[in-house]
């Protein structure tokens, strides 16, 4: 395959993705720029010329740019372009009209915004977190010190404030900030209550979401014809009081798994972010908790939650591991945006 017909197959799959997420506009856009783009400008010319893996499991190139098209919509700084966005429903012709524009009226602006990957930080992955942590304070009974690795603007480390609505039953905060209902099938998590004393999070480009510019930023990434997550992401930002670090993650974490203060659990956890680690710093992360596993004890476990695609079909894989032993634990599937979660039958720690 050439750069071009690579391109346009990673666009048709976000595309498809983004059909399956259930977000027509994104759905004609990226299928648009899969038919229609071709280089001869800064931003096309980028693009095709991107080095490495630019699909949805790498670089996730084609998000890149979408997010860059809805900032200058959301910064109203094309009204045409903001004319063919949602609530809108342009025709295809329409749409790339202004689209193709853009590129060429932004390029500077758009050539600097794809530099840094997607920071979706979607708070309904937080119903994950909730779940699993019923399950860690049932099994171990003790509070918990967090650590998120790719924590963007942090919004999930609040998932200790938000509520899991499950049917009529209720986990997480009991006088939440907001709350979280997937469709969820398989069985519930116990009831145990948990309890966090200390959370800290990490990213390359961390966003402050209590400030304009990165809150507009991670506004960006939500899709424009989705305006409930908009709204959950509004709703979190001015409760987001723990500042992300600013740091390499394989420099982090060592130093952050340090901190396990005797009597309490320390959770790593990740969601839909180690596939933008390269290889070396995946290496890294793993061997810090392996070595930081071999320190834990009964009394002051380890645990590693992620939430991340694998080679499986629907969703994201959802995975423990626990030490002083190590075992590891599927505790079943999830959407990519938290819209539902199949929890397995075996989330069952023992």
């Amino acid at each position: 395959m050439t750069n071009l017909s690579d391109l346009k197959e990673d666009f048709r799959l976000q595309a498809r993705s983004c059909a399956a997420l259930g977000s027509p506009f994104m759905d004609q856009l990226m299928q648009l720029m899969a038919d229609r783009l071709t280089p001869g400008d800064p931003v096309s010319d980028a693009l095709f010329n991107w080095r490495g893996d630019r699909s949805a499991s790498g670089a996730s190139v084609p998000l890149r740019l979408a997010g860059g098209l809805h900032m200058l919509v959301l910064c109203n700084q094309d009204p045409n372009l903001r004319s063919v966005y949602p609530p809108n429903t342009p025709s295809d012709e329409a749409l790339w009209t202004e689209v193709s524009n853009a590129l060429k009226r932004h390029d500077k602006f758009l050539l600097e915004f794809i530099k840094l990957p997607p920071q979706t930080n979607e708070i309904r992955r937080s119903s994950v977190m909730i779940a699993a942590s019923h399950l860690l304070a049932d099994r171990f009974g003790l509070p918990m010190v967090l650590s998120e690795l790719g924590a963007s603007g942090g919004l999930n480390l609040l998932f200790d404030r938000y509520q899991l609505i499950v049917g009529k039953a209720r986990f997480g905060a009991a006088d939440p900030i907001t709350t979280l209902a997937p469709d969820w099938s398989g069985p519930l998590p116990p009831d145990t209550r948990f309890e966090v004393i200390n959370k800290a999070g990490v990213d390359l480009s961390p966003l402050d979401p209590t400030k304009d510019k990165d809150h507009l930023r991670l506004l960006a990434y939500s899709w424009p014809d989705q305006p409930d997550r908009i709204e959950r992401l509004k709703s979190a930002a001015p409760h987001q009081t723990t500042k992300v670090d600013k740091e390499d993650v394989a420099d982090w974490l060592p130093r952050r798994l340090s901190y396990h203060p005797k009597g309490h659990l320390h959770l790593v956890y990740n969601t839909i972010a180690w596939q933008y680690f390269p290889p070396p710093v995946q290496h890294s992360c793993t061997k810090a908790l392996e070595q930081a596993g071999a320190r834990a004890t009964i009394t002051s476990p380890l645990a590693h939650l992620a939430m991340e695609a694998d080679e499986k079909s629907e969703g994201a894989g959802i995975t423990l591991q626990i030490w002083p032993n190590g075992e590891k634990y599927n505790l079943g599937r999830v959407d990519f945006h938290g819209r539902w979660i199949n929890w397995s039958k075996d989330a069952i720690l023992t």
